[in-house]
């Protein structure tokens, strides 16, 4: 039975993440859009690239608003555990997105370097200068809400914005080089997309990663087996604690822990000491789901 309290927390994470999710979609909008005209006016196929990029940001942030709502459905008879694996699995997409776009910048790029073309204008710099600033504050803000919230897709999300933030300012160190060298130099612009699809890659694949980990159900939250440890000591009756097993699913971090009580109590006696634990652990870490209490004699 989830408790009173589990409910109230999770929903307010959810609202959060939601709300984060909300600002990244018309933001990433915008900037597609200025992005985009900007690269057509101004003759530079890394905005352009860069367009493409933030268009891939919008379509995953809405699979990422999908995945939010979906993962913080509440536990029923076939999902006792939640709705949470459906976050890493929304991040595999979404990693899907970045491949898609670094491919498409890359090939592109790969045949305009050996394609005459003009200089990109001066002008597009100063959108650049603006557009790298805006990304990064997005990332920053978009990745501390998703830590808030124990999100593994926001914090995908948030890597959208930060490889954004890159993508912009090699776009910027192309069309630099190209514009004060002159001719000759007009397919800086063109490396600079190219360096950009290589950094996409990249960031995929830290995205990647720990969403794999989650699925995979990895031991990757050390921090936080050393609060639960701590915490339990602190409830009467408990001597010690053995085992402690930890997995993430959605915004909630599942707990099998093996608490040492004195192996003279009766079974009742252990009972309400697992359940004081379990009680304990809820109330003092609002990120925790499920607890499971194995009780061991000292």
């Amino acid at each position: 039975m989830v408790s009173e309290k589990e409910n109230i927390s999770t929903s307010a994470f959810e609202k959060t993440a939601i709300r984060t999710v909300l600002i990244s979609i018309v933001g990433s909008t915008v900037l597609a859009i200025v992005k985009g005209v900007a690269g057509v006016l101004g003759n530079s196929y890394a905005l352009i690239a860069d367009a493409i990029e933030s268009t891939a940001d919008v379509f995953s942030s809405f699979l990422v608003l999908f995945g939010i709502r979906y993962a913080n459905k509440p536990a029923d008879a076939n999902h006792p555990y939640g709705h949470g694996r459906a976050e890493p699995l929304v991040t595999f997409i979404v990693v899907g997105f970045l491949i898609t776009s670094a491919s498409v910048i890359g090939l592109e790029s790969f045949h305009k370097i050996g394609t005459p073309h003009q200089l990109p204008a001066s002008w597009t710099l100063w959108v650049l200068g603006v557009i790298i600033l805006w990304k990064e504050a997005s990332f920053r803000y978009v990745m501390k809400k998703g830590k808030e919230t124990n999100s593994s897709s926001l914090q995908a999300d948030a890597w959208h914005h930060r490889s954004d933030a890159v993508t912009s300012i090699s776009a910027f160190i192309g069309i630099s080089i190209a514009i004060y060298m002159g001719k000759g130099y007009e397919s800086a612009d063109d490396w600079a997309a190219l360096f950009a699809s290589v950094f996409i890659l990249y960031n995929a694949y830290k995205i990647f990663r720990p969403a794999l980990g989650e699925i995979m159900d990895e031991h990757r939250y050390p921090e936080l087996e050393n609060r639960i440890r701590e915490t339990a000591l602190k409830v009467d009756g408990i001597v010690d604690t053995e085992k402690c097993f930890i997995r993430k699913a959605g915004m909630k971090y599942h707990i099998d822990l093996h608490a040492i009580v004195d192996g003279n109590l009766s079974v009742r006696e252990g009972h309400d000491i697992a359940h004081s634990l379990k009680d304990t652990l809820r109330s003092e870490h609002m990120e925790i789901g499920h607890v499971l209490i194995h009780v061991e004699p000292e």
